[in-house]
């Protein structure tokens, strides 16, 4: 029941009714009504941001979506393990391999470089977690691009390894006559007196004095490219090309064991100690050659003789005595 209110006159000395006016009223309906309608509209805004009007195809979407935000989660993480493991490896390739076979490190910009050009991630655009996505893309296909760089630089340092290898079998290493073989070493490389004029002159080799018939053994892998008497002084020798610029001669021999173009390895027997050519005794004449140049051979032993065996014959070698040849 509506209330009736009254006000007080004092002309007439008596209450009178209120009567209320017809826009006040109209006000006071549209107050009710803008106020109903605001209060509905944040209802609704309520509603739709729970899940108690949504759709179990809508619930069963929100949770895959949620399912999706979380393994790319667990994908980022994994990408962060993969990132310190290959930063590990290029790490060690730069400083460690490459330094090793003296390479050169492949520069950190190349490492990390991403992707120029158009815009590789346009259908990825558009949707509620883009950003997510294609961040997570970029970065995938950024570390699959370090992969595939460090796998060929792995591919690389294989091949300098193998070639490593391969020099480190032909450098003239040993000595080319047994130690238990040898009367004595009797003449190093430097000036010495000509056994037939007596005059001083270079002598480009050491000579290994040893009975007639004793093995000669190459002293590196390499190609027999001479095994004849045809150079003046030298009478039957063996010339090996290691490779590398390296090559070894063998000189004033009684009879071959190899013959051109046959290949051989360290250590393998190729001749017998003569006194054919321009030889006072019976002796192995051994020279070593890099890049065209005649070296002192004592410089080469290292792979068969001790520090004690190898200092006897530095001294020895040292000596401006009489060469046998």
């Amino acid at each position: 029941m509506t209330k009736v209110k009254y006000y007080y006159d004092p002309d007439t000395l008596s209450y009178r009714k209120i009567e209320p006016k017809k826009s006040r009223k109209y006000r006071n309906i549209f107050l009710f009504v803008l106020g109903a309608a605001l209060f509905g509209f944040l209802g609704l805004i309520f509603l739709l941001n729970t899940n108690l009007l949504n759709t179990p195809k809508e619930l069963a979407l929100q949770r895959e979506l949620n399912n999706y935000e979380l393994r790319f989660e667990l994908l980022n993480r994994k990408m962060d393990q993969m990132e310190q493991v290959l930063t590990n490896i290029e790490d060690r390739d730069n400083n460690i391999y490459r330094l090793y076979f003296e390479a050169n490190p492949i520069p950190e910009e190349q490492r990390r470089a991403g992707f120029g050009g158009v815009n590789r991630y346009k259908d990825l655009e558009g949707f509620n977690n883009s950003e997510m996505i294609i961040s997570t893309t970029r970065r995938m296909e950024i570390i699959q691009k370090q992969m595939v760089i460090q796998s060929k630089s792995l591919d690389e340092i294989t091949k300098l390894a193998e070639e490593k290898e391969k020099l480190l079998a032909a450098i003239p290493a040993i000595q080319p006559v047994n130690n238990e073989e040898l009367t004595r070493m009797a003449s190093g490389y430097g000036w010495r007196s000509d056994p037939f004029t007596k005059a001083r002159k270079m002598h480009w080799g050491m000579d290994f004095t040893a009975p007639r018939g004793v093995p000669v053994y190459a002293t590196g892998d390499g190609k027999v490219i001479r095994a004849d008497n045809n150079a003046s002084g030298y009478g039957k020798h063996i010339r090996v090309d290691h490779g590398y610029g390296y090559m070894t001669l063998y000189a004033h021999l009684s009879r071959y064991n190899v013959k051109r173009g046959q290949q051989v390895k360290r250590g393998d027997l190729i001749g017998f100690v003569g006194s054919t050519g321009r030889s006072e005794a019976p002796h192995l004449h051994y020279e070593v050659w890099k890049d065209g140049d005649k070296i002192n051979p004592i410089n080469f032993y290292y792979g068969s003789l001790t520090a004690e065996e190898f200092e006897n014959m530095l001294k020895t070698a040292s000596q401006e005595n009489q060469s046998l040849d």
